[in-house]
């Protein structure tokens, strides 16, 4: 059995944090209908990549789902959503926090009508406090948590990391929580809510720098690509572009004699890392020097042969060519019947019995209403009435 086979997911997420959560879980087998709006999840219209109409991003992140199209605001609406949370063994939503008691489906009403529904929501801030109602995107976030302030070249602004990390992180912190809410319910029959803020999984993504800063009130600088805990851990440039190094003390001898930097090793300015953290400026500008006489892949070659910790810097031209991404399965191909075959990220989790599976690509909007309202015992006569009204689409 796939792992999540016969759990039932009501999704009234959209953007980023909530779709990816549930499409884990899709992966996994759980059965996942996706509540939208009449007009749809806005992700359907964001981005700068579209396939035959259809959004790359919202295609990238609703994959093993079913959509259905609600105005939640009708009564009739919020009757199906109802139903459905009776059928469910988990419900998630990632609006503003107060939407959902607005639309009188918030925690409360729901664990009555359900006792063993698991009730997840994210949100930016949180549920409660100051900034509860405070609107938020990725960069407004990252730069609150702090991570743009270690971010970026020394001396240089703040930098956002390139990837939706709030949301990536978020997603995963989610899927942590819920299932273990589900591991509780399988014990005790009863559901709980869980909450999950954004701001609060990109503080936990920087533990160990707040570690480190925790015990001196230091404010930690930008360093750059240079790792804030060892020395010489960071990128250097070839001849023909940049490369990754981290050497560790054992491998610090083996590292100076294939740079041809032998007197290094005796050296006592450079005799531990402590050392070399200290007279890291003089360092490199040996190994700077060094670096250039040599293609990027003549030094990863020479480094891996003597257990270096070195790596390139792959653009995503080069990253989606890379033979261990195709063997870790980390780029699938779907077909989609609006966008025809695209191609998305694989499941980073590998189980060896209970694997995931890519079974549907992501739905068309209200692709699956009329069988979902037929599985809700809904009559043809009805479902049409309610599509001609406007409560479904």
């Amino acid at each position: 059995m796939e792992p999540l086979r016969g759990i039932k997911v009501l999704d009234f997420t959209h953007l980023l944090a909530g779709p990816y959560c549930t499409m884990m879980m899709g992966d996994m087998r759980a059965e996942v209908v996706k509540v939208e709006a009449l007009q749809g999840d806005q992700l359907r219209r964001l981005g700068t990549a579209f396939i035959q109409g259809e959004s790359a991003y919202f295609l990238s992140v609703n994959r093993n789902k079913k959509s259905i199209a609600i105005d939640l605001a009708s009564e009739e609406g919020r009757e199906i959503a109802l139903r459905l949370l009776e059928r469910s063994d988990i419900l998630i939503e990632n609006f503003r926090p107060g939407t959902m008691d607005k639309l009188r489906l918030g925690y409360t009403e729901a664990s009555q009508r359900n006792p063993q529904i698991i009730y997840c929501s994210i949100s930016a801030y949180g549920q409660e406090g100051p900034l509860r109602d405070k609107p938020a995107a990725d960069t407004i976030l990252q730069g609150m948590s702090g991570i743009m302030s270690i971010t970026g070249e020394a001396g240089g602004a703040p930098l956002r990391v390139g990837a939706p990390i709030s949301d990536m992180f978020g997603a995963g912190y989610a899927l942590q929580g819920i299932l273990l809410a589900l591991h509780v319910r399988n014990r005790t029959g009863k559901g709980q809510k869980v909450e999950v803020a954004l701001l609060d999984s990109l503080i936990a993504a920087q533990t160990p720098i707040a570690g480190m800063y925790f015990p001196q009130n230091q404010v930690p600088p930008r360093l750059g690509n240079v790792s804030p805990a060892a020395a010489p851990a960071q990128t250097f440039k070839t001849r023909d572009g940049y490369i990754n190094v981290s050497v560790g003390e054992p491998s610090w001898p083996s590292f100076c004699r294939v740079l041809g930097l032998e007197d290094l090793v005796q050296d006592p300015r450079f005799s531990s890392n402590a050392r070399r953290m200290e007279n890291r400026d003089s360092l490199i500008r040996t190994l700077e020097k060094t670096f250039l006489e040599r293609t990027g892949r003549e030094w990863l070659e020479l480094l891996e042969k003597v257990d270096v910790i070195c790596g390139p810097i792959y653009d995503y031209r080069e990253l989606f060519a890379e033979p261990q991404v195709f063997k870790n399965e980390m780029v699938v191909e779907m077909n989609h019947p609006k966008a025809g075959v695209y191609r998305m990220t694989g499941i980073p989790v590998k189980l060896s019995n209970t694997p995931g599976s890519f079974r549907l690509p992501a739905p068309l909007l209200g692709e699956h209403t009329r069988e979902i309202l037929k599985d809700l015992g809904y009559p043809r006569e009805e479902i049409n009435d309610l599509c001609a009204r406007k409560v479904i689409r």
